[in-house]
């Protein structure tokens, strides 16, 4: 299990090194203080390598291996915030654990995280960094992220780290009435927008936000 040093960090991994970020965030339009909080409270720097470690506490993404980065921190957190909007989630369906930082926020905000990866080896780094945190409403599931997880359906939100062309029917067949589904759209290398997809009685309604840039949502496992 970690020590307390070692989940509050030293130097540029130290307490004050997150309170300046999140004095960044908050600057650069997060409003929300209890996504603010849960960014505060969790150690990004043992979700990467060792290595970058002094650089978790940058605005910035950050390479995980395997081709996929840690998603910048002003991204999480405006995706987090998109998802709570102004009636939180209980149970969240993550698409792309990645190295489950995006999932240790969230655990700190819902009930219960259900989150799903394709590439088995990220997966099992995650899950020992939940152990080790003791983040023990966190389920993961190795599988392709756009089948979602349809044993544990409908879910009141769904996040999708990584974006599709088109937003896999799965993920919207999954999503209860009066939920919303945080996802990126369009192309890698093209224009892509992150989407807010509400499920209403009647269908789905969806809205455009800003520009961003992510690794392409993948099928198949490995």
């Amino acid at each position: 299990m970690l020590s307390e040093k070692d989940i509050n960090g030293i130097g540029m991994t130290s307490r004050r090194t997150r309170e300046r970020l999140v004095n960044r965030l908050r600057d650069k339009g997060i409003h929300n203080e209890q996504v603010l909080d849960a960014i505060r409270n969790t150690p990004r720097h043992l979700f990467v390598d060792e290595a970058i470690a002094s650089r978790a506490y940058e605005d910035t993404p950050l390479p995980i291996g395997h081709g996929q980065t840690i998603s910048q921190p002003y991204i999480v957190a405006r995706m987090t915030e998109l998802l709570l909007g102004d009636r939180p989630p209980v149970r969240v369906l993550e698409v792309g654990t990645g190295c489950g930082y995006q999932s240790a926020i969230l655990s700190q905000l819902v009930d219960r995280v259900f989150t799903v990866e394709r590439i088995q080896a990220l997966l099992q780094q995650a899950r020992k960094r939940f152990r080790q945190l003791r983040l023990y409403n966190i389920q993961a599931r190795h599988t392709d992220g756009g089948w979602g997880w349809e044993q544990h359906a409908p879910f009141e939100g769904i996040i999708v780290t990584a974006a599709p062309e088109r937003i896999p029917q799965a993920l919207l067949e999954q999503l209860d009435v009066g939920g919303r589904l945080v996802i990126p759209v369009g192309a890698q290398g093209g224009a892509q927008t992150l989407c807010v997809i509400h499920r209403t009685p009647s269908g789905f309604e969806r809205e455009d936000h800003e520009a961003v840039s992510f690794v392409p949502l993948l099928g198949g496992t490995g």
